[in-house]
């Protein structure tokens, strides 16, 4: 029997219907909340908290490489644009300043069982700086040799030579960027790159032994139809990556400059997006992949499959994630750790970034030590996100509270929003969230998220389908 997203019971006019704004939960309280009374001050204490009350709990670095050799107008992300290698030896420098002075504060703290590089483009490093950057680390960090260990990939940037290197500095996982394989399409977004290249990366990554490969996809660019976006799923779904990421492109250049440089006529309709996207996830559950959330899918023996069938599927800053009881720890440039009830970002510029570690100083420019409130907010939000169910005893014993006291309006709103479109379940003592509502999840979580209901400007977000 062929599985479509009609399968599941979910068909266009309920997705225009509940298709609004919203945040995607890769934390709560989300970034837009971060204040600058949360400075490096606070980000130490919480460290040496950390240090002192749970040495033996595991660490996930994360590394934000921010250099880019030229612009995708789609990105939204930190980057520098460059081609100048001085640069990034220089970031290379600072890099390590800061891994020094962030360590100083965990002197008994220091096993990884996760990384993960990403940008702008990991791979911008050439082999001696990617070797430079794992050997700081690894002089600084216990890594547990059973660990999960990523980067994102440019096949643009990373030939053969450059993988094999990457295994045999440890990495076992990897994400490739593709958005699309019609050439009118990545002309139309400055990022040429062609099939065989990226198929390339990927049968390098496998011979290598990497145990999980990833490749992104987005919707909604410009020159993007239906019939072209099939044709890239035809290569995409023979490939059989291990996980598929299907993103949809929100077009705002008022935030993002480089997005200005698309020609707006260029942009697919609302309905055409919305096309392309039930087209894509019905290849994708045809397919035999299982629907993680959002917008992650995975074959059915991948890991991060398991980890939802098990319930013990995480979300962090990167996305959906097997480890559940790791810290972060992020370095570099606008990355933002979570350490115990506390989130931490740097400042968001090389220059504000430089001045702090010439000074001494932690990069920590603005984050948000977490209330009570906001604790059992995130527990509850995250447990929708990532298993779909949620006991009410447990999270309420957790936090001294009895749920159904302290969420009587969230779950009558569930009840009156959600349950009549049988996308979740609400009964004496649990919420539980059907194949359907999974669509829906950043929906049903924005019920809890006491910030977003008091939200001035929701449309800062992009929409949640």
């Amino acid at each position: 029997m062929t599985t479509t997203i009609e399968s599941f019971g979910v068909d266009e006019a309920l997705i225009r219907r509940f298709d609004r704004p919203g945040p995607r939960y890769t934390s709560y309280p989300t970034a837009d909340r971060f204040h600058e009374g949360f400075d490096a001050r606070a980000h130490a204490k919480w460290l040496d908290h950390r240090d002192r009350i749970e040495p033996n709990k595991p660490l996930s670095l994360y590394v934000h490489l921010p250099f880019c050799a030229s612009i995708c107008y789609y990105c939204a992300c930190n980057k520098v644009i460059t081609k100048d290698h001085s640069r990034s030896a220089q970031y290379l420098d600072y890099l390590e300043k800061e891994i020094k002075l962030q360590t100083s504060y965990l002197p008994n703290s220091r096993r990884v069982t996760q990384m993960h590089f990403g940008g702008g483009t990991p791979t911008f490093l050439n082999a001696s700086e990617l070797s430079r950057l794992m050997r700081m680390l690894r002089d600084n960090f216990d890594f547990d040799p059973e660990g999960e260990y990523a980067i994102e990939i440019d096949p643009r940037s990373a030939d053969e030579k450059i993988i094999h290197l990457l295994a045999d500095l440890g990495f076992n996982r990897m994400s490739i960027g593709v958005q699309d394989f019609d050439e009118a399409v990545q002309k139309a977004v400055h990022r040429i790159q062609p099939e065989e290249m990226t198929m390339a990366t990927l049968a390098t990554a496998r011979e290598c032994g990497f145990q999980s490969i990833n490749m992104d996809l987005i919707y909604g660019l410009p020159k993007q139809t239906p019939e072209g976006f099939s044709r890239t799923l035809d290569r995409v779904l023979e490939a059989a990556p291990d996980r598929l990421a299907l993103y949809s492109y929100a077009h705002l250049p008022e935030r993002f400059k480089p997005q200005r440089r698309i020609d707006p006529t260029d942009m697919p309709s609302a309905e055409v997006k919305l096309e392309i996207m039930l087209l894509a996830i019905n290849r994708m559950l045809d397919a035999g992949y299982q629907f993680i959330g959002m917008d992650h899918f995975a074959r059915v023996d991948d890991e991060l499959a398991v980890a939802q069938r098990r319930g013990s599927l995480h979300r962090n800053f990167q996305g959906y994630t097997t480890q559940a009881e790791c810290d972060l720890l992020a370095l570099g440039v606008s990355s933002i750790s979570k350490i115990g009830a506390s989130f931490g970002q740097n400042v968001k510029t090389l220059d504000e970034y430089y001045a702090c570690l010439d000074r001494g100083q932690l990069p920590v420019t603005r984050g948000i030590e977490l209330s009570s409130d906001d604790l059992i907010r995130r527990d509850v939000i995250m447990e929708l996100m990532c298993q779909g169910d949620l006991s009410m005893e447990a999270i309420g014993h957790s936090h001294g509270v009895v749920f159904q006291e302290y969420f009587a309006k969230e779950l009558a709103q569930l009840r009156e929003s959600f349950e009549p479109e049988e996308m979740l379940t609400v009964s004496a003592d649990r919420i539980h969230i059907t194949p359907k509502g999974r669509f829906f999840l950043r929906g049903i979580a924005m019920v809890f998220d006491r910030y977003f209901q008091s939200q001035v400007n929701p449309n800062r977000f992009s929409k949640i389908i």
